[in-house]
């Protein structure tokens, strides 16, 4: 019989790549019919950027884990578990994860991908933590990686103007005594999925209508249930993990949401109370970049020196599934 670990499991290095190509404001306006003006009003995005046709999304997946072992100080031989979230992933077979293994020389690793859409990194991190604390794995790898804009509707611009393409990476592990992870919480209403949708083998005459570009494997949203969701999730996930462990937001120093919108970010933390400098913004110039849009925004306030050991923050996202989650962190570096 197995005996349960009680190991402390935080985050020891972080890394994230995105493509070089840059889709402005300006360059939408040529393509659909829209305005800078109007994609900042509903949005607060400036640009994005975009993959290459030639060029796969687990490219950026590959450099993200490269860059967040370095960060880490770990060698690639010597991470267990490797948990790869995305929702547009270049191949269904195999796994992204598996090609990321194979490319960062991980050879003693488990691999798989994981879909929960926007909150994908956020089950990927409390995934591997369980396997980390039960003594399962030692060190696993974490990665957000996405390239949404191949299943974009560049016709559409309700959808066109909002999404983007990167990857971000954490590298997991034991930490000192009351840091990392301290408390996850996770939910899924699958009677709601059906307002956000990316067709892939299977499409009903319903989500044809959805689609009347005809583009069949594109992302659909309904924007108004999905904004009204996603302000009451990140709100609610927020007060929920902070409550169990008997802490408040004015406990936190910085806070880490899934960015899809700035006016969904901006009437969460209003309804919470916090502080905006507590938040590090990527969206306006990275557009929403889904599973990856958390560890992106997390990669650079590390390497920008924000963070000291001890540091209270919450990581939450919502998305897809309809999926939610959070996590309360104290950095352990």
């Amino acid at each position: 019989m197995k005996t349960i670990s009680t190991k402390n499991v935080g985050i020891l290095g972080t890394g994230s790549c995105l493509p070089e190509k840059v889709l402005t404001n300006s360059d939408l306006e040529q393509m659909v019919e829209t305005s800078h003006e109007w994609i900042i009003k509903r949005t607060g995005i400036s640009e994005r950027r975009i993959l290459r046709d030639d060029e796969p999304a687990y490219k950026l997946g590959i450099e993200a884990a490269r860059k967040a072992l370095e960060n880490a100080n770990v060698q690639a031989e010597d991470i267990d578990l490797i948990i790869l979230a995305t929702e547009s992933p270049d191949y269904m077979t195999p796994s992204i994860a598996c090609i990321i293994q194979g490319a960062i020389g991980a050879r003693n690793a488990t691999a798989f991908d994981l879909n929960a859409a926007c909150t994908g990194f956020i089950y990927g991190l409390v995934t591997a933590q369980q396997f980390i604390a039960n003594g399962i794995f030692k060190q696993a790898l974490v990665i957000g990686c996405e390239g949404l804009s191949k299943v974009v509707d560049w016709k559409d611009r309700n959808t066109c103007v909002l999404f983007g393409d990167g990857a971000g990476a954490a590298v997991l592990g034991e930490v000192d005594e009351g840091h990392g992870i301290l408390n996850s919480y996770l939910g899924s209403d699958g009677t709601a999925g059906m307002n956000i949708t990316i067709p892939n083998l299977y499409l009903t005459e319903a989500e044809k209508v959805k689609r009347p570009n005809e583009k069949y494997n594109s992302i659909w949203m309904d924007g108004t249930e999905v904004f009204k969701f996603a302000v009451k999730a990140m709100s609610s996930a927020t007060v929920k993990v902070l409550e169990d462990v008997n802490m408040s937001v004015e406990d936190l120093d910085y806070i880490f949401p899934h960015q899809a919108n700035t006016r969904i970010i901006d009437g969460a933390i209003k309804k919470l109370g916090i502080a905006d400098e507590k938040l590090h913004y990527v969206i306006q110039k990275y557009g929403n970049i889904s599973s990856a849009s958390i560890p992106v925004a997390m990669d650079e306030a590390n390497r920008e020196g924000k963070f000291k050991k001890g540091d209270n923050m919450v990581l939450v996202g919502f998305g897809g599934g309809l999926t939610w989650g959070s996590i309360a962190l104290k950095w352990a570096k």
